[in-house]
C-alpha cells in the first residue's frame, strides 16, 4: 500500500512538473517568436508598409489576433494538441507582426532595456503568484474591472490626446498587469495541482498552451506599458 502512495505521488509530482514546464516553455516560445516576426516586419519595407500603410489590413489582423484568443481560451478542450499548438503559434507570429511598430517608434537600446526590466518584473510577480498562500482568485473580478477600465480611457484618450491622462494610464496598467501576472501565476499553479492522475500528454499540452497564452498576454502588455514609459523615442 505505501509503495502504491509512493508510485502516485511521484506520478501526480511529475505531472504537475510537466505541466508547469510546458507552460513556460511555450510562453517564452511564444515570445520568442513574436520578437522575431516583429523585428523582421519591422526591418523588411515592402511587407511593414503593406501592414501600416492599409488600415482594413491591420484592423483584420487585430480581429483576427482577439479571434485567436477567443478560440483558444473557449474551445482548447474540444481541439486536438496539435490545433491548439498551431492556433497559438500563429497568434504569436500575428502579434509579431502588429507589435512591429514598436521598432520604427521606439529605440533598439531602450526596447532591450525595458524587455530586461519587464522580465524582472514579470519573475517577481510569478514567484509572488506561487509561492502566496494568500488566495489571488478573489481578486481576479478587481483586476477585470480595472482592464476594463484602462481599455475605456485608452479609447478616450485616442479621441482627446492627452499626455498626463496617458501616462496615468501607462502605470495603471503596469500594476494592474503586475497583479494578472500574479493572479495567472496561481491560476496555472492550482490547475497543475489538480491534473487528473490519468491524464495524457495531449491533454497536458492543450492545458499548457492555454495557461502560457494567459502569461504570455499578462508579459506582453506589461512589456508595453513600461516600454511606454521607459522608453526611448526614436525623435
Amino acid at each position: 500500500m505505501a509503495e502504491y502512495s509512493t508510485t502516485a505521488r511521484h506520478r501526480s509530482e511529475a505531472l504537475v512538473n510537466d505541466y508547469v514546464r510546458g507552460v513556460y516553455n511555450w510562453m517564452c516560445i511564444g515570445l520568442a517568436l513574436t520578437g522575431v516576426v516583429a523585428y523582421w516586419v519591422s526591418r523588411t519595407p515592402a511587407i511593414r508598409d503593406l501592414v501600416f500603410g492599409n488600415t482594413f489590413l491591420l484592423f483584420a489582423l487585430i480581429i483576427a489576433e482577439l479571434g485567436l484568443v477567443v478560440a483558444i481560451s473557449a474551445r482548447v478542450g474540444r481541439m486536438s494538441p496539435g490545433t491548439a499548438t498551431f492556433l497559438f503559434v500563429l497568434y504569436a507570429a500575428l502579434n509579431g507582426v502588429t507589435l512591429s511598430f514598436i521598432f520604427l517608434i521606439y529605440t533598439s537600446a531602450s526596447i532591450i532595456s525595458t524587455f530586461f526590466i519587464c522580465s524582472g518584473t514579470f519573475l517577481a510577480c510569478s514567484i509572488y503568484g506561487w509561492t502566496t498562500k494568500k488566495d489571488l482568485m478573489s481578486f481576479g473580478g478587481f483586476l477585470f474591472m480595472g482592464l476594463i477600465g484602462i481599455i475605456i480611457a485608452s479609447i478616450v484618450n485616442m479621441f482627446i490626446v492627452n499626455d498626463a491622462l496617458q501616462m496615468i494610464i501607462n502605470y495603471i496598467g503596469v500594476f494592474v498587469f503586475m497583479g494578472l501576472t500574479a493572479y495567472h501565476t496561481q491560476q496555472v499553479k492550482n490547475m497543475a495541482m489538480t491534473q487528473p492522475a490519468d491524464a495524457d500528454a495531449g491533454v497536458i499540452r492543450k492545458g499548457a498552451i492555454l495557461g502560457a497564452l494567459s502569461l504570455y498576454l499578462a508579459f506582453i502588455n506589461l512589456f508595453l506599458f513600461l516600454l511606454r514609459i521607459f522608453g526611448g523615442s526614436r525623435d
